[in-house]
Formats: C-alpha cells, sequence, structure tokens
C-alpha cells in the first residue's frame, strides 16, 4: 500500500513562505490525484488544494487562491505545496492525501482520498 511522508512544516512569520513536500513510497501515480489539506485545532479537516498526477490539472480553496501553488515532479514521485503570503488563519496540520486511480477525476472532498500521511504542522505568527 502507498505510503506518504510529508516534510516542510514548521514557523514562520506572517508574511513568509514555506514549501511542504509529499513523497510517495511506491511510484504508482499513473492516474492518481494528490491533495492536501489542513486542519486547525477543534476545526474539521478542509481541502486546500489538489493536482491530477498526469494530467496536471490544479484545483484551488478560494482561502489559498493567489497564494499557494501545488505542482509534482514525476521522477521524485513528489508533490509540493508552496505557501505564500502566509497568514495567521493558515495554522494547521496539513496532510497529503492521495487516491488513484481516478481516470481524469482530481476530488476535493476528504472522504474521496483513501491514503494519507501523518500530517506536518505549519505555525503562522502575526
Amino acid at each position: 500500500q502507498v505510503q506518504l511522508v510529508e516534510s516542510g512544516g514548521g514557523f514562520v512569520q506572517a508574511g513568509g513562505s514555506l514549501r511542504l513536500s509529499c513523497t510517495a513510497s511506491e511510484r504508482t501515480f499513473s492516474s492518481y490525484a494528490m491533495a492536501w489539506f489542513r486542519q486547525a485545532p477543534g476545526q474539521e479537516r478542509e481541502f486546500v488544494a489538489a493536482i491530477g498526477w498526469s494530467s496536471g490539472e490544479t484545483k484551488y480553496a478560494d482561502s489559498v487562491k493567489g497564494r499557494f501553488t501545488i505542482s509534482r515532479d514525476y521522477a521524485k514521485g513528489t508533490v509540493y505545496l508552496q505557501m505564500n503570503s502566509l497568514n495567521p488563519e493558515d495554522t494547521a496540520v496539513y496532510y497529503c492525501a492521495a487516491e488513484g486511480p481516478t481516470w481524469g477525476f482530481v476530488p476535493t472532498i476528504a472522504t474521496q482520498y483513501h491514503r494519507w500521511g501523518q500530517g506536518t504542522q505549519v505555525s503562522v505568527s502575526s
């Protein structure tokens, strides 16, 4: 079973940037969708961004459009989330998720993903 490992979280001041990485244990991503979700204390897990592994189609939550960019590196089997202009409302545990094959569909709902990483903490101070 594919295992996902996130890295790149940390502490940053408002206005700063971080890049998260998610690497899979197996390179079987053809027709997969990959996504980032986040969960703040006391809140439900929410969608952040997703990408079709083969198509490169991307989707974003309105709250991060223009600030966050999701991308993937075929050769490394890694998905990235570049986060710019961070604000305290972005503070959360960020989770990488994978689902496939989805045959071109890029899900944005957490229950549509069945493979999850362990999460990485992102903390933004004001």
